[in-house]
């Protein structure tokens, strides 16, 4: 017979009770009321914070944003094809955080930052939270470095600085997404991390970008979000939060980062869609009343750093596109009233040949100067003016039958400026070659080439400066200027090239 002892019981019971663990684990949960057109209506979660992921019993999260009396109206990430009314929901006390570091370069993304690419999961234990603050006054510093497109028009006359936030504006198909291409294109061998993303865009669109940039070594350096046009609205309207957060997390180490956002107005419509379907009060041509503030919060997280946050910047070129080159339309003036500048690109222009169809009258860039090396500013002065002064010309020459010698001379001068400007897409130039063409149009050491040839002069100047005179682009791109040697060295071979040009014609 065992026998028990009493003390073997008490010890076991003060065992127990010294390991005894009293903590209690409470859970936020609700249920949903109505599901339908990506958007959830839940009862009981009272404790949920705007802007707070919550997961839905069958997996799919969710981003809480009316936080009503009686109901939590949240707009869900994904199909929600399993959700029915009554299934429990539970919120997650986190709000939206995607994975940053640089273990997503080279990837493709979706807004959450899971990877699409089929490439495996992202390496990276680093997250950043897709809204944060914006750098304040104190914490940045004023636009002074260029940061170079490879676009001659852009460069010489709407200059862009890191940190510095360049509207991209124009119709449908006229050469918008090129431009932003070409910039990260540009951006090869100066140590710039480049962020794209691509809001409500076929799938083939998406697939074609970044196919050109691994074509030509630029995946290497640079981030695909994408969200496309099948996506759920709510996916849409975070592309570009998630976009800036990972360029924010490279900015804040110091780096110079270019983000791109094709395009916004997809992004406001999502939005608005967003919204309607949460019942807020429509404003203006239906889009809720935080729709500004929806766009300045994102692109107010551009800025270049002061020393002491690291140096690093964030430069934004959003793009908006126009119906019929309405630039006065609701989300165009929005945009145009929150950046640094625009380029607008023209239709006409586009249909007439010129591309990069950049309209110089209604482009500017509010940074200017600020942004631009010494050796184009010194020279790209007067382009601009006498651009803008042929346009006026051309208009009024139409009506006129005899021209005097000057005005015929302007006409000219202006007619191959533009030749000049012409530019080939996924061609971004050096400074140098930036430089000689744009200093044999604006000096008029090209007025007696003939209009139609000015395309293959610049094309043959770039050829024979890179081969029978490197040392002149070795020293304008290493100084930045364009000294008294180089410049005799620019002339002699400008000279040389319209001599083969001329006794070929």
């Amino acid at each position: 017979m065992v026998s028990i002892r009493p003390d073997e019981i008490s010890a076991i019971l003060k065992q127990q009770i010294a390991d005894y663990d009293k903590s209690v684990s409470v859970s936020n949960v609700g249920s949903v009321l109505q599901v339908g057109d990506g958007i959830a209506r839940v009862y009981g979660l009272e404790q949920v914070m705007a802007g707070e992921l919550i997961q839905f019993e069958d997996g799919t999260e969710g981003i809480a944003l009316n936080l009503e009396d009686d109901n939590v109206g949240a707009v869900l990430m994904g199909e929600g094809l399993g959700i029915q009314e009554g299934s429990t929901v539970k919120a997650t006390g986190k709000i939206a955080a995607v994975p940053v570091g640089d273990a997503m370069l080279g990837r493709v993304v979706n807004s959450l930052g899971q990877p699409i690419d089929g490439k495996g999961p992202i390496a990276t234990t680093e997250t950043r939270l897709i809204e944060s603050m914006a750098p304040g006054i104190i914490q940045r510093k004023s636009v002074h470095e260029p940061m170079q497109t490879g676009i001659t028009a852009i460069d010489a006359m709407i200059p862009i600085g890191r940190g510095q936030r360049e509207l991209i504006i124009g119709d449908r198909q006229t050469g918008k997404t090129a431009i932003a291409i070409d910039t990260i294109l540009n951006q090869k061998g100066e140590e710039v991390v480049c962020v794209y993303v691509a809001i409500g865009q076929k799938s083939a669109s998406v697939a074609n970008v970044v196919e050109v940039l691994r074509e030509r070594g630029a995946l290497e350096y640079t981030v695909v979000v994408a969200a496309s046009a099948s996506e759920a609205a709510a996916m849409q309207y975070l592309a570009p939060y998630t976009g800036a957060a990972i360029a924010e997390s490279f900015m804040y180490k110091g780096k110079a980062t270019l983000v791109v956002y094709d395009d916004l107005t997809k992004q406001a419509q999502a939005y608005r869609q967003m919204s309607l379907l949460l019942r807020r009060p429509p404003g203006r041509e239906a889009y809720p009343g935080d729709v500004f503030y929806c766009h300045s919060r994102l692109l107010e997280r551009a800025a270049k750093l002061s020393d002491a946050m690291g140096k690093g910047s964030m430069t934004a070129l959003p793009i908006i596109e126009t119906q019929a080159g309405d630039v006065s339309a609701y989300i165009p003036t929005n945009v145009i009233s929150i950046t640094d500048g625009q380029v607008f690109l023209s239709s006409d222009l586009f249909n007439s040949g010129l591309r990069p169809a950049i309209n110089v009258g209604i482009s500017v860039s509010r940074v200017g100067g600020a942004a631009q090396t010494k050796a184009i500013k010194k020279i790209a002065g007067t382009l601009k003016l006498e651009l803008a002064q042929f346009d006026e010309l051309a208009a009024f020459s139409q009506f006129a039958s005899d021209l005097d010698a000057a005005t015929q001379a302007q006409l000219g001068r202006g007619k191959r400026l533009r030749e000049l400007l012409k530019q080939s897409q996924f061609s971004p130039l050096n400074l140098a070659e930036q430089v000689a063409v744009v200093y044999a149009g604006v000096k008029g050491l090209i007025d007696d080439i003939p209009v139609d040839q000015v395309t293959q002069f610049a094309r043959e100047l770039r050829d024979y400066l890179k081969t029978s005179k490197p040392d002149f682009i070795n020293k304008v791109m290493t100084e930045k200027q364009l000294g008294d040697e180089a410049e005799a060295t620019l002339k002699e071979a400008i000279s040389e090239v319209k001599a083969s040009i001329l006794a070929a014609a």
